[in-house]
């Protein structure tokens, strides 16, 4: 008897069950008016009492929260346009030629608004524009350029700006983690992390974008960080939030990211910077050599005992290396005591000094080591550092600096004053004596140095802005 109810109640279940399935498939039954509010809350009272598992740690040196943070404000995004530009002196050229405009990223260097890129996001631009990570946006002078190691500094009005600290990138080693922070496709702060892949690489860019002649300076660190277009001129930090690199290049077949990155390293970006600064255009030390790697079938063609190092092909005639005694066939091995493998080595160490500056070149002779002291000259086979000229007479004008206290009588912080109008372009805008320029393309002007700077750089049409004695406005288009 209780064998045949169980079975009875088994059956009426299961129609039971059967019945409600095909009601819901059927949307015959509303189960929508749930008794929650929210999910969260559902989620909430379902997991009451559930205990986390906390056997799962972030492994030491790989937690990358305190470093993205710390490194974001430090980069920014740098905007340029190029063509006609915003402020042509036609306004037919906007309508005739629409300007182009293009991006990459910078690095914040000092707190009174200096920042490192590449020379390539910059290059025959207008206008550049910098937008920092809370969007406060700035218009930016470039204080100087240099195409061999594709690097650029600019100037924006600012102060107590959050920097990136230099790091130094001849300690870092492959399998050492890092961080590439830029814009990439316009999305602004991105960070994306990697390993150090290798250092000291050779990938030939610099040389077909510029047709240097052989005095471009290739010596990436490659990371496979993911970086993209965008990337370029923004930071490569350690574990530590220091900049150890600056982003140049991708090495693709498609034009995006592919496990291949490269950054020019901070040991080099740090003495650029500072010609830049201090020169207005790099003071760069040549041995004087061609050169080429040295492999295992070149050893074996010269018969060498070794199959790395540096094979001299040439000395130029007065080039510190013939002066020092090094000749044609010695094999470099070593610069001020560093081992030199390859030519991107060899360039990396000698390109850190300026013209004048002597190093220690350790060399193989006919397989005896050799050591010598080579004092550094320029491409001009001079000796000493050249300052850019700063011209007061300036197509038309005669200009001078403002002493301090005319300037914060105007509210200025800078400005040059305009001393005669003579001939030219600047006649022809109806510009006259005693005007006080202060902007050029919305960049403030500091000084006459500065100001020759920012015109070294300008093509076509620029806005003129400032002001006349008593506080008059005036602006005017120039034909550049």
């Amino acid at each position: 008897m209780k064998r045949s109810i169980l079975i009875i109640v088994v059956i009426l279940s299961a129609c039971i069950g059967g019945v409600i399935g095909c009601l819901v498939t059927l949307n015959l039954v509303d189960f929508s008016n749930v008794s929650y509010p929210s999910i969260e809350r559902r989620q909430q009272s379902l997991l009451t009492g559930y205990s986390p598992d906390t056997s799962y740690n972030v492994p030491r040196g790989m937690d990358f929260l305190s470093t993205a943070k710390s490194v974001t404000a430090g980069v920014v995004h740098i905007r340029t346009s190029y063509g006609p530009g915003d402020f042509s002196a036609n306004p037919l050229d906007l309508y005739i030629e629409t300007p182009v405009r293009s991006s990459g990223s910078g690095v914040i260097i000092s707190d009174d608004g200096y920042i490192v890129t590449n020379n390539h996001v910059i290059e025959d631009a207008n206008n550049i524009e910098v937008v920092m990570n809370n969007n406060e946006r700035f218009f930016a002078k470039l204080v100087g350029k240099d195409p061999t190691t594709d690097l650029a500094l600019l100037k924006i009005r600012a102060k107590n700006l959050s920097f990136l600290k230099y790091g130094d990138s001849d300690k870092i080693t492959p399998g050492e983690w890092v961080l590439a922070v830029g814009n990439p496709f316009d999305l602004n702060s991105t960070v994306t992390a990697g390993i150090v892949s290798a250092k000291a690489r050779n990938i030939g860019i610099l040389r077909d974008r510029n047709n240097m002649q052989n005095l471009q300076i290739e010596a990436f660190i490659q990371t496979d960080a993911a970086v993209n277009p965008g990337n370029s001129g923004g930071a490569l930090v350690n574990i530590r939030g220091e900049l150890i690199g600056i982003n140049s290049a991708i090495a693709t077949s498609s034009g995006v990211s592919q496990g291949y990155s490269f950054a020019i390293p901070v040991s080099l970006v740090k003495k650029v910077m500072d010609d830049l600064l201090e020169f207005g255009q790099v003071q760069r030390g040549l041995l004087g050599i061609q050169i080429e790697d040295v492999n295992a079938s070149i050893a074996e063609e010269l018969n060498l005992k070794v199959n790395q190092g540096v094979l001299v092909d040439r000395v130029n005639e007065g080039s510190a290396a013939e002066e020092s005694g090094i000749l044609t066939g010695d094999v470099i091995v070593g610069i001020d005591g560093h081992s030199v493998n390859s030519v991107s080595e060899l360039q990396e160490w000698v390109a850190r000094n300026r013209p004048g500056k002597e190093i220690s070149v350790s060399y193989l002779r006919e397989g005896d080591l050799k050591e010598v002291k080579a004092r550094l000259r320029n491409s001009e086979g001079k000796e000493t550092v050249e300052k850019r000229e700063v011209k007061y007479e300036l197509r038309g004008l005669r200009i001078e600096d403002l002493p301090f206290k005319e300037l914060a009588a105007m509210e200025l912080e800078g400005g040059v004053r305009i001393i005669e109008v003579t001939t030219g372009r600047w006649q022809e805008t109806g510009v006259r004596k005693g005007f006080v320029i202060a902007y050029i393309d919305k960049v403030p002007v500091d000084n006459v140095e500065d100001l020759n700077r920012i015109l070294d750089f300008k093509k076509g049409g620029i806005l003129v802005e400032g002001f006349y004695p008593g506080g008059k406005k005036g602006t005017y288009g120039v034909d550049w």
